[in-house]
């Protein structure tokens, strides 16, 4: 993400949280002027597969597999390269499966053609070192986890502490960037390299409901404290007018960019 030349929309990542391949179209076609990504996660994932990746991509936007990858190193690495392939820019693997597995994801780049999108595997050898294909976020801790859920699954600190040690972890593995809750950017922006990415769910706006997040912020709130992408899915998926939805969501956006350089 080349911050020199950032739009408002480069920043809103929308979640195609939905059950099958032509909901997902349908939103992508409506929403593609707004959003300059699109995220794919678990649930459209187990419906269409690497389908639902190319949708986004042959519409001209940009793929996020959010699948929070978290197994053995091997298999986590053939994963990335398969989305790799499928055309995606960024995608997720949990920090907290150790270091040795975020490495291996990050490892797993396939070479680009010159159109910048991945080439099939296999081509591309004896060109130098490859280009990654896509980069690699380290999930933290889930935005729906407050600090009594953290402590409950053995995890000491709070969500502020764990953010920090998964975040030092990722940083140490080589890993692209990071997801955590807009409520840890601050603090994150001060342990991170300046090329380091920053997304950020649980994002909502006054009025929103909450849903299952725990630990939120507004757009602006996210942005000004540091977040590179936010991403947002049912205040506009499910809004009556989502396009409307999303516009007031840039407009946002726009105000934490202008609050962020002050």
């Amino acid at each position: 993400m080349n911050r020199s030349t950032v739009y408002p929309r480069d920043r809103l990542a929308v979640a195609l949280d939905v059950p099958d391949l032509a909901s997902a179209r349908a939103l992508v076609g409506m929403l593609r002027a707004h959003a300059g990504w699109f995220k794919v996660g678990l649930e459209l994932y187990a419906s269409a597969g690497p389908d639902a990746v190319k949708a986004v991509v042959d519409a001209g936007s940009k793929a996020f597999a959010d699948l929070k990858l978290h197994d053995i190193p091997n298999t986590v690495k053939g994963a990335v390269r398969s989305l790799a392939a499928a055309g995606a820019s960024l995608c997720t693997v949990h920090a907290s499966g150790g270091a040795a597995m975020v490495r291996a994801a990050v490892e797993a780049q396939v070479p680009l053609d010159s159109s910048g999108h991945p080439r099939p595997l296999g081509e591309g050898r004896g060109e130098g070192p490859p280009s990654p294909g896509l980069r690699v976020l380290a999930v933290t801790a889930l935005t729906s986890l407050d600090d009594a859920a953290i402590a409950e699954i053995g995890m000491t600190g709070g969500a502020a502490g764990t953010v920090e040690r998964l975040l030092r972890l990722a940083i140490s593995a080589g890993a692209h960037g990071a997801v955590m809750s807009p409520r840890e950017c601050a603090s994150a922006r001060r342990i991170v390299p300046p090329d380091f990415v920053i997304v950020t769910p649980g994002i909502r706006a006054p009025g929103d409901a909450q849903g299952d997040q725990a630990r939120t912020a507004s757009p602006a709130e996210a942005i000004a404290a540091g977040s590179d992408l936010l991403v947002v899915g049912r205040p506009i998926t499910r809004a009556k007018d989502p396009a409307g939805r999303a516009q007031e969501i840039l407009d946002d956006i726009a105000h934490g960019m202008l609050e962020r350089i002050r």
